[in-house]
């Protein structure tokens, strides 16, 4: 059985004491009420809370997680975090790919798979993201838009280094916006996700590696898209901000 994980994505939000405050409110929850089951918890704070984050969370069931990471080790690179840095403050995890990151900062996926190579390179778990926008997925392009970002950011990645990769569709038109896409709608796509990794690298892989849906996920549509049979948990906004909000979705997962 696949292990469900919902990671928290907070983007640019909470300063450093606000930040603080809710990885120690969510800390709480968590020792308090989960039971030991199959959810991963990973909450992604901006950079300038990941160390105090991972003090905060350590000995606990929560993990933390950046959101981007550069593929180089070192460098002339103003402004940007390697691997090597992320993992010498326990870091465990990183967004990769995010529609935010690719229309803002014009990344592609052929930079993603180097970013994938230098995670997992370092034991850092990949949640690489793929999703169609709206006009892509209206003209009835949203398979093709994710097959060429699966090939293009999976290029490169061995077998073996799968096991650090998780992929988390998030459909562009979704995020942020209240639209969810139905269960049914986000079953086909994590299907299809799942053929084209096993069609990469054979069913043994496909049948282990995690897909995880983004957008617009609360904890009153949470349980039935984590019933879906290719849904292996969630990639959470909003909601993750909001301390109770997010562990109702972590619930609903278990």
């Amino acid at each position: 059985m696949r292990r469900k994980l919902v990671a928290g994505n907070w983007k640019m939000h909470k300063n450093l004491t606000e930040s603080q405050a809710l990885i120690t409110e969510i800390r709480g929850i968590v020792r308090d009420e989960f039971r030991k089951s199959q959810a991963e918890i990973v909450v992604c704070p901006t950079a300038l809370a990941l160390a105090s984050a991972a003090k905060l969370v350590e000995g606990t069931d929560v993990q933390i997680g950046a959101q981007n990471i550069h593929e180089a080790i070192e460098g002339a690179f103003t402004g940007e975090w390697s691997a090597q840095m992320l993992s010498s403050i326990s870091v465990t995890h990183a967004i990769i790919g995010h529609s935010e990151r690719r229309q803002y900062f014009n990344e592609t996926s052929k930079q993603c798979s180097l970013k994938i190579k230098s995670a997992v390179s370092e034991g850092i778990t990949s949640l690489y993201c793929v999703g169609e926008t709206l006009e892509e997925r209206e003209s009835e392009k949203h398979f093709e838009v994710i097959e060429d970002q699966l090939n293009e950011g999976l290029e490169g990645i061995t077998a073996d280094e799968m096991s650090n990769v998780v992929i988390a569709y998030e459909p562009v038109w979704a995020i942020g916006t209240g639209k969810t896409a139905s269960s049914d709608q986000a079953q086909e796509v994590h299907a299809f996700i799942r053929a084209q990794v096993e069609k990469k690298y054979g069913k043994a892989i496909s049948d282990t590696i995690r897909i995880l849906y983004g957008g617009s996920v609360k904890p009153g549509n949470a349980g039935e898209l984590f019933s879906q049979a290719d849904i292996d948990g969630g990639l959470i906004g909003g909601a993750s901000l909001k301390a109770r909000d997010f562990f109702e979705i972590i619930q609903a997962a278990v």
